[in-house]
């Protein structure tokens, strides 16, 4: 049986990559000056969230929304350290409260995740929909609107990685990957070690976004696709259950991934990865490994890792 070592989970930001653990987040990130600065968030015990993230199809739900609020603390942190030249510091009559801060954040993230999802979920339903005069039936619509909404996420995700911005977060998604697989494997946290790991993770957000894809089609096909207003709603009220069920199919792909067929299932979150990861530089893996080692010293100092897993 594989070690019994903690799991922790991540996402890159602007200049820089965030770790979370059962207690505590981290994000390091790059200054200006070459320096690296870190921001560490305490989680907020939350004892009801707690118990449903422990119930299959809904943890999933609690997981993600949790994860885009934190998340978005975190993005905010990267992007304003990136706006700020060296040497300087904003100071608390620019800023407003603390915990203000905290929770429009928070808020700015889960909002931005769910118009994501809207738009995502209903411009390939109406695109599908303009083909109903040759694609007529229920399941060959279901198909149709399967491959819009592959061919959109593709098409978004291969033109955004483009910008030279992106591409350097992308960089550090695969640094990110890398200093988990690394740790996971049980090596050292060296530049050299780091850099020789997959850039490549099965619990990756990117997969997660493959597999609510491909769930949604075989969700769609239990409900009518005529008319069209029907569609539509009952894609909207479908949304949390093809997350909460892709979330599972997620976590069921990590869990096969080192049984020689089943670890098959996760290949195509896999193949998305080698659009939204790009092989990092030694620098951006020395932020990584900055982030990965702050977060493993304060958990140390309150107790051992996450229990359950996260997405990376």
């Amino acid at each position: 049986m594989k070690n019994e070592k903690p799991v922790y989970g991540g996402q890159a930001v602007v200049e820089g990559v965030m770790f979370g653990g059962k207690k505590h987040t981290v994000t390091a990130v790059r200054r200006n000056d070459g320096t690296i600065e870190y921001f560490h968030l305490p989680r907020i015990p939350r004892p009801a969230l707690q118990t449903i993230k422990k119930v299959p199809f809904l943890r999933g739900i609690v997981a993600i929304l949790d994860a885009a609020a934190t998340g978005s603390k975190h993005l905010n942190f990267a992007n304003d350290r990136y706006d700020v030249a060296p040497g300087e510091e904003k100071t608390e009559t620019e800023e407003p409260s603390k915990l203000t801060l905290m929770l429009g954040v928070a808020l700015v993230g889960i909002l931005s995740f769910l118009f994501g999802k809207f738009v995502f979920t209903l411009v390939p339903l109406f695109l599908a929909e303009l083909t109903r005069p040759v694609f007529s039936s229920d399941m060959s619509q279901i198909l149709v609107e399967g491959f819009f909404k592959l061919f959109l996420l593709l098409v978004y995700i291969y033109f955004i990685s483009m910008t030279p911005l992106i591409k350097r977060v992308f960089q550090y998604h695969g640094a990110e990957h890398k200093v988990i697989n690394a740790y996971e494997n049980g090596l050292p946290l060296t530049v050299e070690n780091v850099q020789s790991s997959s850039r490549l993770h099965y619990r990756c957000g990117s997969s997660f976004i493959l597999f609510t894809v491909i769930v949604g089609i075989f969700v769609y096909m239990l409900v009518p696709t005529e008319p069209l207003y029907v569609r539509v709603l009952n894609r909207l009220a479908l949304i949390p259950v093809v997350l909460g069920i892709s979330f599972e199919v997620l976590q069921l792909t990590n869990k096969v991934r080192d049984i020689p067929v089943l670890k098959l299932l996760g290949y195509p979150g896999l193949w998305l990865q080698l659009l939204t990861t790009k092989e990092p530089f030694d620098d951006q893996v020395e932020v990584a490994i900055a982030s990965f080692e702050k977060l493993i010293s304060i958990e140390e100092s309150a107790g051992k890792g996450l229990k359950a897993d996260e997405i990376v």
